[in-house]
């Protein structure tokens, strides 16, 4: 639907020249305001379509100040290395002590339209990363929107959400993978078996088991996905600097594209 919309809004071939750097936006519905903030590369031009990457942060960046979520993970890796990511950035903020769902997962992808409508962008190469919470945010939304994202980049997310853990009774009524649907894992790999994904896991983190990037590779892979699953020994919970640093995942990342 968003690939259809943007394709409706063509290049100008004029456009006078935007902002780039970190850009404060908002997200408006009702009568409540979203911040989050939109990267933008210095050498942005409209005479081109730029590939958008939607960020979900991690559980201590929750708030409404539109700023801290872009200080952690790939936000932080874009200060230190700003030319090598060469995308637009849409870092949107979840609400105080919520997970990536419901309302906050639609704001979400409400920022990321806003954004493609005000910038150049490419509607074939948009892409999902999140970190920790983020990342069970980034399993929520691929999962319900499998052919909106040409790749996802999940660090240490869970599947399984902790209070859903073990059979336990869900405090969550908007759980990553709808209980009705069954095997979690399994049910994540049917849908997402066609869509290049590369996971990020500490073996030693104490925060999100292992266990849930190990679970969720080996059903992806026996569904046939050509998953890539990167185990990082003796790394506790922060497995995003080592991920959103890396110029390799940054190639991979950016180089898949969707087929239509």
């Amino acid at each position: 639907m968003l690939i259809a919309v943007m394709l409706a809004f063509p290049v100008a071939a004029s456009a006078q020249r935007q902002g780039t750097g970190f850009l404060n936006r908002v997200v408006v519905e009702g009568s409540e305001t979203r911040r989050y903030q939109v990267f933008v590369p210095a050498d942005y031009t409209s005479s081109r379509r730029w590939p958008v990457v939607l960020f979900l942060h991690g559980g201590g960046e929750q708030g409404n100040d539109g700023l801290i979520q872009t200080e952690v993970g790939l936000g932080s890796a874009i200060r230190r290395d700003a030319e090598r990511w060469s995308a637009i950035v849409v870092f949107p903020q979840v609400r105080d002590g919520r997970p990536w769902n419901g309302q906050d997962a639609a704001w979400a992808l409400k920022a990321l339209e806003q954004t493609q409508r005000e910038f150049a962008t490419d509607p074939f190469r948009v892409y999902l990363t999140g970190m920790s919470r983020g990342g069970a945010g980034a399993y929520y939304l691929a999962y319900r929107h499998p052919t909106l994202f040409a790749a996802i980049l999940v660090v240490c997310g869970r599947v399984r959400l902790a209070a859903n853990r073990d059979g336990q009774p869900a405090r969550d009524t908007d759980p990553v993978i709808p209980v009705a649907d069954g095997d979690p894992f399994e049910a994540l790999a049917a849908k997402l078996k066609n869509v290049p994904l590369w996971v990020f896991h500490g073996d030693a983190d104490a925060v999100v088991p292992v266990e849930e990037s190990r679970r969720a590779t080996a059903a992806l892979r026996k569904a046939g996905s050509p998953v890539i699953y990167t185990e990082l020994a003796g790394v506790g919970h922060n497995a995003w600097d080592s991920a959103y640093r890396n110029p390799e995942v940054v190639q991979w990342l950016l180089s898949n594209r969707i087929s239509r």
